[in-house]
């Protein structure tokens, strides 16, 4: 068999950073060999200076909305860029389609392979029925009125259902069981969008449909998250009256967003918690005494999605990194969407959390950026690390995180 020979100045492998003098091997179809030694490689050795890595894992995207890119302003804070987002809806399909295709070119050009997908629509399956890339499909839920909670759940189930049940004629080329996710019920699920705009009766029409799945939720994205569960006093407010909606029936907790909805959501199989802007020290004391941090869940199926970009161009602030890191959270990444994002680069992300916690090593976040990820949407079998039997794809690029090329 001929394989394909890979050097460089080090190579991670999705866990480790190797230093020089090592040798990645894959067949002709890109599957893992092994790592060897120059001298056990022998001839015909391809040297790409700077790192190689598994492709990356994007936990956190919403392709649908890739026509928005550019019309929201910057920092505008969150309940803002919510509303305009639900105003600026109302586009043709071939423009929604076209911008969906552009924008899953860019993340495979940005060495993304794998997308944990936010669906409101079914927009996105005639590009993902392509097999350009894996997917795990999460559908959206939202209705913050109880009352309204069946007709709400039942209308993602109706999304649900064009996910689970299309026929696709997906060409293999050498990835053969992942790819053949959008029709997989094991890689779609219902999930709620936000605590601020999801009930606790539809919270709980979720936690049931999706028991044992990988879902996801927005958390603590904004400081008016946390104050509209502590005192009812938030700028959602403003989002409720707007669309009058009538939200006379809420009680706050007197708790934070998270230390309310997390025990309504106990019978999924991971939880991955997206932004974490304004997660506190408290909010990680009530997790290690919640469900999650005990078995049959455990601490390690509680991910904590970083999406550092979205986070600047939306509140203009960062989460607390140290503070999860400290607290032993398992950490991936994901880039939103083109409506809160100049663009769809995981190594982009890397690049700005280590611009601002130059002390992290950076050995640590391309683990966020693969191994951690591909494990988060339950796909670490074929992606995430450089080990044997598996197609995680090779990338290489230099000290300074540019100059990508995706090798295979």
């Amino acid at each position: 068999m001929a394989f394909k020979k890979f050097t460089a100045d080090n190579i991670f492998t999705g866990i480790a950073m190797l230093g020089a003098g090592n040798v990645l091997l894959t067949d002709e179809t890109g599957a893992i060999e092994g790592i060897v030694s120059k001298e056990e490689a022998g001839d015909d050795v391809e040297y790409h200076p700077g790192i190689l890595s598994p492709g990356f894992i994007n936990c956190h995207c919403h392709l649908e909305l890739s026509h928005m890119k550019g019309l929201i302003p910057e920092k505008t804070g969150l309940v803002d860029f919510v509303i305009t987002v639900m105003q600026q809806r109302g586009f043709s399909e071939d423009v929604i389609y076209a911008a969906i295709e552009q924008a899953e070119e860019e993340m495979m050009s940005n060495g993304i392979v794998a997308v944990g997908d936010i669906c409101n629509t079914a927009h996105t399956i005639p590009q993902k029925q392509k097999g350009n890339l894996h997917y795990y499909n999460f559908i959206e839920a939202t209705g913050f009125v109880p009352a309204f909670a069946q007709k709400r759940f039942e209308q993602a189930e109706g999304v649900y259902s064009q996910f689970v049940n299309r026929e696709t004629s997906i060409v293999n080329n050498g990835r053969a069981s992942l790819q053949s996710a959008i029709h997989d019920s094991r890689f779609t699920c219902i999930v709620p969008h936000a605590p601020y705009s999801t009930s606790a009766a539809l919270m709980q029409l979720i936690n049931n449909h999706s028991a044992g799945k990988v879902i996801s939720i927005h958390n603590q994205e904004t400081k008016d998250e946390n104050s509209f569960f502590l005192t009812g006093e938030s700028g959602f407010i403003k989002l409720f009256n707007l669309f009058s909606i009538d939200i006379s029936f809420f009680q706050p907790s007197g708790k934070t967003s998270l230390q309310t909805y997390l025990p309504e959501l106990d019978k999924a199989g991971r939880l991955i918690l997206v932004h974490n802007t304004f997660t506190s020290e408290e909010d990680m004391l009530f997790v290690k005494n919640n469900q999650w941090a005990n078995p049959p869940l455990g601490n390690g199926s509680l991910i904590w999605c970083l999406c550092p970009n979205a986070n600047l161009y939306i509140e203009n602030t960062l989460p607390n990194v140290d503070m999860l890191r400290n607290n032993g959270c398992n950490i991936v990444l994901g880039t939103d969407s083109l409506a809160s994002n100049n663009t769809l680069c995981i190594l982009g992300e890397v690049k700005t959390l280590r611009s601002n916690f130059p002390h992290i090593p950076l050995e640590e976040m391309l683990q966020w950026a693969t191994y951690n990820g591909a494990k988060a949407l339950e796909m670490e079998s074929e992606l995430g690390s450089f080990e044997k039997g598996k197609t995680p794809g090779v990338l290489s690029f230099n000290a300074n995180l540019d100059e990508l090329k995706r090798l295979i």
